[in-house]
């Protein structure tokens, strides 16, 4: 991969990681029961790649 592909990678899995922390946030203070579940429970999901991207744009 080139840099900028590095780059975008690392851009992505910030991003993911983002949209991740204010899933878990918002379930976690707003919402109650099955959602809170569900919502907690994709917010984790999304760690798979989040996960991926960070290696990419590691080697």
């Amino acid at each position: 991969m080139s840099g900028l592909d590095k780059m975008w990678a690392s851009f992505v899995a910030i991003g993911l990681m983002v949209v991740s922390s204010l899933l878990i946030t918002y379930a976690r203070t707003r919402t109650t029961g099955a959602v809170r579940i569900i919502l907690s429970v994709i917010a984790f999901i999304l760690f798979i790649p989040i996960i991926i991207y960070m290696l990419l744009s590691m080697l």
